[in-house]
């Protein structure tokens, strides 16, 4: 049996990834919702759940301090990226499985692909200077290259056939 990380990888658990994805990329919003309602001022109105841009856009009016505003529009920022890349990320793990591709291969990918997105979400957040911005950048890029190696190894696999 090949392990990986404790791991039985001869199982398939990339369908599994994608749950752990949508969390992943909603974990920054649920963060900047808490945030936003333990830093804001007193006699602030907190976060408005019926209109919720409503306290993106008025997060001025929070009275946060600066660097808690900043940190409170990154977490914003990082679950926006999330989102727009969990259906390129859907679309590789499926394609990788119609495919037939190996348990091991899309393991592997949609491991890499979660934990880059892990390290994104905390370097966006966190990351208030230009080499951790390089960093999330570099976090982002891993992701991105583990969806097109499943898109690339499915292709090769449907030429095959």
């Amino acid at each position: 049996m090949v392990a990986l990380f404790g791991l039985n990888t001869a199982n398939n658990l990339s369908f599994y990834a994608i749950p752990a994805a949508w969390t992943l990329a909603i974990a920054p919003h649920f963060y900047a919702i808490s945030l936003f309602n333990k830093e804001r001022a007193p006699g602030t109105s907190g976060f408005d759940f019926s209109f919720p841009r409503r306290s993106i856009a008025g997060v001025k009016d929070a009275k946060l301090s600066p660097a808690t505003q900043d940190r409170y529009l990154r977490a914003e920022a990082a679950n926006d990226n999330g989102f727009v890349n969990l259906p390129l990320f859907a679309a590789a793990v499926v394609a990788g499985n119609l495919a037939r591709l190996p348990a091991r291969a899309l393991n592997t990918a949609a491991g890499i692909y979660l934990v880059s997105r892990a390290a994104y979400n905390l370097l966006y957040i966190y990351g208030t200077n230009n080499a951790l911005g390089l960093a999330r950048s570099a976090a982002w890029l891993t992701g991105v290259v583990a969806n097109f190696y499943l898109f690339a190894k499915a292709g090769q696999r449907f030429l095959t056939l």
